[in-house]
């Protein structure tokens, strides 16, 4: 049998690829922000291809076209930070000497309020309803099932759970290590009796036999490759409709914010579900004060008659 060879992604051109060593050099931006960065200047870069413009001949028009592009297909936070990443590109043009003109400065991105619409949720209930929906039987469902425990146990998001390497399981300590990379901080939780448990039953008996991949959370089947949140988002949706749960908006951030929630609703202290959390400001964590029903009925004023 001929040796296996992975797939290798296609070389960035030349122009990203400075642009990305511009980006680490300068700004120390995180790879989930750089990635987000290299698509927004591939996306304008190809807008101006097909207007048949140079860089140089890029104007403002061109950036207002963008931005509306973005704005009819994602949402107001999603178009304000892909604004982020093209003031930082147009920056870098003209520094660079591409682009002579001062475009970061036109990029108007939407307004937003942080907390014009609480976080979704689900009710406390529902979360083992859908862990027992899991049958763990065949594979991936020891794998699916310690995913889902993790994203609820501990709180974190997708990019925690697939981000955790066999090393961050430290077995005679009793401790969980993670890196949460929206904010690069570090997180050292007790590794729980329960997720103990369902990591045991899945690594020896499930996780492929890639020595040289450290990633805790692979695919079933060759090539083993590191899963995407993306890819997690959809067997969670499978298991909620077999758990008989509706929620027509549903991903991987619902555990999270109902792990969240519960602690705030029984009285816990906010600064204390923050670091849990990885958030670097308490501000970041009080957006949950809003989902936490039982709390807030504490502080509710009676109906006027």
């Amino acid at each position: 049998m001929p040796l296996w060879r992975e797939k290798q992604a296609p070389a960035l051109p030349p122009l990203l690829k400075e642009y990305c060593e511009y980006r680490r050099a300068h700004n120390g931006v995180s790879e989930s922000t750089l990635v987000r960065d290299i698509e927004t200047a591939r996306g304008f870069l190809v807008q101006l291809r097909r207007a048949k413009k140079s860089i140089e001949q890029a104007a403002l028009s061109d950036v207002d076209g963008f931005v509306r592009k973005l704005a009819t297909r994602l949402a107001k936070r999603t178009v304000a930070d892909t604004c982020s990443s093209l003031r930082a590109f147009l920056r870098f043009l003209q520094t660079t000497g591409k682009l002579s003109a001062d475009l970061a400065g036109g990029v108007i991105a939407p307004r937003y309020r942080i907390d014009e619409q609480p976080p979704r949720t689900l009710p406390w209930s529902d979360v083992p309803r859908i862990l027992r929906s899991i049958s763990r039987s065949k594979a991936p469902g020891k794998r699916d099932f310690a995913m889902v425990l993790l994203l609820a146990t501990y709180g974190w998001g997708a990019a925690e759970v697939l981000g955790l390497r066999l090393e961050d399981l430290d077995w005679k300590a009793g401790v969980l290590r993670a890196r949460r990379p929206k904010t690069n901080v570090s997180i050292e939780l007790p590794l729980l009796p329960a997720a103990s448990k369902a990591l045991t039953a899945y690594l020896p008996w499930e996780r492929p036999p890639a020595k040289s991949i450290r990633r805790l959370f692979l695919r079933k089947s060759m090539p083993y490759k590191l899963i995407t949140s993306a890819a997690m988002r959809h067997p969670i949706q499978h298991y909620a409709r077999l758990a008989g749960i509706t929620t027509k908006v549903f991903g991987t951030h619902a555990f999270r914010h109902s792990h969240a929630s519960r602690p705030i609703d029984a009285g816990a202290n906010i600064k204390i579900v923050s670091e849990i959390l990885g958030h670097r400001s308490t501000s970041s964590t009080s957006i949950y004060v809003r989902v936490a029903l039982q709390r807030l009925r504490t502080v509710a004023l009676p109906a006027p008659r």
